[in-house]
């Protein structure tokens, strides 16, 4: 059997990549207006990569360039989402809800915060763990550690997000559609779910036609929870 290397440091190069992440997504502060879907997403994936970096630097993380490699992987996917929109290209279906309904003024800002998370999460993390698998010649369960260690960092940080964007108290009665909204959507399951998707994309690897339906079949799948999530809402104009 293959030695599998291991990257116990985080390199120079590693580290630029992370700081030219968070200089992409800090720039598109000023690119879009902060009532864009986009932004309102933006806003909050840029918390969670900056919270991760500070983590990986502060030695959270016990192999840091895994760590990082699997946080830069992460973001690419979201800012080739980006790129592609920008260029006037077909981007991935998990992406295209939020990109289609960004100015929507029927939609609240937390539901684009969950789409955005939804896409990111329910499709690009699973790829992005296979990307990593690929990069640094190791197996998947070699990065359960930082996997999970990035979830958890997801999950402390959701709860501020639903503080920072919920309306306010007198739009969340029960019979208030957000509230069905976001009791139908977790991203604990949705970070579980990921996991799976991901060992069965590498158990897969060596049969690429069935790996490339499933990858499209989970692009469509995440697409599809994604427009449900951006349903307009009454008052949210």
């Amino acid at each position: 059997m293959a030695q599998i290397e291991h990257f116990p440091a985080q390199t120079d190069r590693s580290r630029t990549s992370v700081d030219t992440v968070v200089a992409r997504m800090r720039s598109f502060r000023c690119d879009w207006p902060p009532s864009d879907g986009l932004a309102v997403f933006n806003r909050v994936y840029l918390a969670v990569t900056e919270e991760i970096d500070r983590r990986i630097d502060g030695g959270l993380f016990p192999d840091a360039r895994t760590a990082a490699t699997l946080d830069v992987l992460f973001a690419e996917r979201y800012l080739t989402a980006v790129d592609a929109s920008s260029a006037g290209r077909r981007g991935p279906a998990c992406w295209r809800p939020l990109l289609q309904y960004r100015r929507h003024p029927g939609v609240r800002p937390l539901q684009f915060a969950l789409a955005g998370i939804n896409a990111h999460i329910g499709h690009d993390l699973a790829l992005a763990v296979v990307d990593t698998c690929h990069a640094l010649g190791c197996r998947p369960a070699e990065l359960e550690g930082d996997f999970d260690r990035v979830g958890d960092t997801l999950v402390a940080l959701e709860e501020r997000i639903r503080e920072e964007l919920m309306p306010g108290p007198d739009l969340l009665e029960i019979a208030d559609p957000l509230t069905h909204l976001l009791g139908a959507w977790s991203l604990e399951r949705a970070r579980d779910a990921a996991w799976s998707a991901a060992r069965l994309l590498w158990g897969l690897r060596e049969l690429p036609e069935l790996a490339e339906d499933f990858t499209q079949r989970l692009d469509a799948g995440v697409g599809l929870v994604g427009r449900m999530l951006l349903t307009p809402l009454p008052g949210g104009d």
